[in-house]
């Protein structure tokens, strides 16, 4: 029996390194936003439901101008984000466990992924599917092309690490859905005493490895599964798209 799958798309984030007054997730690619990118391969993907989380404020206009205005049925649900991305994934979880709710998901499968990569596949999210049914918990991503080095302070490199064991990490990142939970609510009771360590959570593999200690299994996505952060990011997108 198939468990039910319910994708997280975040789009609540500011970016401030875009140099824009709009929000990178609602800048156009082509001549759509490019939110509209990973909703569509969700829609029409098996996906049983989409929560979108949209920054304060921005809730009605996500609605109307990208859930309604494309016809994204799947969308069963806007909710707030938070200061960080922890807390906009946390609220979304939220929705997930709502016993009650159609958009429950008790142990299915949960696909969290960034608003701002429109590269999102059908290809990658069968890979890391897969790859959740066996191992629990698994993150998209690719090893990296370039040599990295590990700096101090002054900018001095220290070391050079293998890049064979190096990989770029991307979304969807997938859990079992009661793990992913758990985890969060771990989180949020540890939040002050890791920001007092210095343990910054960056991605929702750290939180199941940090708060859970379970394994994530990393799973190919793509090269072209970007994160448009920058403009230059956008113009790399735009070049991505007009080759079809």
């Amino acid at each position: 029996m198939k468990k039910k799958c319910t994708a997280i798309l975040l789009a609540a984030g500011q970016g401030r390194r875009m140099h824009s007054s709009v929000q990178k997730q609602y800048l156009l690619l082509g001549d759509k936003p490019v939110i509209y990118y990973p909703l569509k391969t969700f829609q029409d993907s098996f996906m049983d439901d989409i929560i979108l989380v949209a920054g304060d404020g921005e809730e009605a206009y996500c609605r109307k101008e990208i859930v309604d205005r494309y016809h994204f049925t799947k969308v069963k649900k806007i909710v707030t984000g938070g200061r960080e991305r922890y807390d906009s994934v946390y609220h979304a979880l939220q929705a997930v466990k709502e016993k009650d709710m159609p958009i429950a998901n008790e142990d299915g499968y949960v696909f969290i992924h960034d608003g701002a990569r429109p590269f999102l596949t059908e290809d990658i999210l069968m890979r890391t599917l897969h790859a959740v049914m066996t191992d629990h918990a698994c993150v998209a991503g690719m090893p990296v092309k370039d040599t990295i080095k590990v700096v101090d302070d002054q900018g001095y490199a220290l070391q050079t690490p293998d890049r064979r064991s190096l990989w770029q990490v991307q979304t969807p990142q997938v859990f079992d859905a009661p793990l992913i939970i758990e985890a969060y609510e771990r989180l949020m009771q540890e939040k002050e005493r890791l920001a007092a360590e210095g343990i910054g959570i960056t991605d929702d593999a750290m939180v199941v490895e940090t708060l859970i200690g379970h394994p994530v299994r990393l799973v190919e996505g793509s090269y072209e599964n970007i994160k448009i952060t920058t403009p230059e990011d956008l113009a790399v997108a735009e070049t991505f798209l007009s080759r079809g």
